[in-house]
């Protein structure tokens, strides 16, 4: 009997992390660490871990995600999202492994009207998104067989993000001051697990193009996967605050209001970009993989949610 594909998976507790252990269990044997199993700030940890686990993949969803905080801590957010991508890489080589490690739309400017392709230039303009696009280069300069999601405005029931701030501040605030020149598309932890199930699948089956089952051929690359259309987050704010009135869940005041502002208005120490909206045709054309409207996401995670 053929022994089972093993994934290590790096980052289990995030938000992507623990949705990838749900949908990632079915496909294969999957070894799940946490910061405590694994300190991506220690290149030789990273190295010991991967060759004591022997995986065929690596799925890496662990980084530093704190972006204020990542303008006055570059050094560290630097080793976890631009150094440990790389050393993941050098090791997936020398094992022949599938290496997957999640990006972000913040390797952008947003200055751009119209949305971001894998072929647009990056030019990051904070701590958190430099750091980023280091680890994508990092990955692309080792080589061998990896796949790089890029995602944005990530959001999930569980950890700390948006979502939850909104729906926190709604049982006590009777207004709210919520951007509405920033424009993206918010992209739940459970789709973006679930898309990458899908690639999984597309290449165990040798399907779309990818060459060989089981290889990624030509298809190493980078990959936008995000949730389609666009809200600003003031108009995300507002739907999740419709989605719970729906709902009829106690203790989300009625007389709630949310007011719009500007980005100058609503001052942060690392600049956003105004444009994060990334296109998703190269990920359908090559893999058929999909998350589907922004919308009908959050209504699926708000399900997911213990109110009251």
């Amino acid at each position: 009997m053929q022994n089972p594909v093993k994934i290590l998976l790096l980052g289990k507790n995030g938000q992507v992390g623990w949705d990838l252990q749900q949908t990632l269990q079915p496909l294969a044997e999957v070894i799940a660490l946490d910061r405590g199993g694994l300190d991506l700030a220690d290149q030789d940890a990273i190295r010991r871990q991967v060759r004591e686990h022997a995986p065929e993949i690596i799925v890496n969803a662990a980084a530093y995600t704190a972006v204020d905080r990542a303008e006055t801590e570059p050094d560290l957010a630097l080793a976890v999202n631009g150094v440990a991508p790389g050393v993941l890489a050098e090791e997936a080589l020398r094992r022949g492994a599938l290496l997957i490690h999640y990006s972000t739309d913040y390797v952008f400017d947003g200055a751009s009207a119209a949305p971001y392709s894998e072929e647009d230039l990056p030019n990051p303009i904070n701590a958190y998104g430099r750091t980023k696009l280091a680890g994508e280069r990092a990955i692309a300069s080792v080589g061998g067989k990896y796949l790089i999601f890029r995602t944005s405005w990530v959001y999930s029931h569980r950890g700390s993000n948006f979502l939850l701030k909104i729906l926190q501040l709604a049982k006590d605030k009777d207004q709210l001051t919520v951007v509405a020149d920033q424009f993206g598309a918010p992209t739940s932890s459970r789709g973006i697990a679930r898309a990458t199930a899908e690639v999984l699948l597309k290449l165990r089956k040798g399907e779309a193009n990818l060459g060989p089952a089981g290889s990624v051929g030509e298809s190493s690359g980078i990959y936008n996967l995000t949730a389609s259309g666009k809200t600003s987050w003031h108009g995300f704010a507002q739907a999740i605050l419709a989605e719970a009135h729906a709902r009829e869940w106690v203790g989300i005041r009625p007389s709630l209001r949310i007011e719009p502002v500007t980005t100058a208005q609503y001052s942060t120490p690392a600049r956003r970009p105004q444009n994060s909206v990334l296109d998703n045709r190269k990920i359908k054309e090559v893999f058929g993989a999909r998350i589907g409207p922004w919308d009908k996401g959050l209504r699926e995670v708000m399900g997911l949610v213990q109110a009251g």
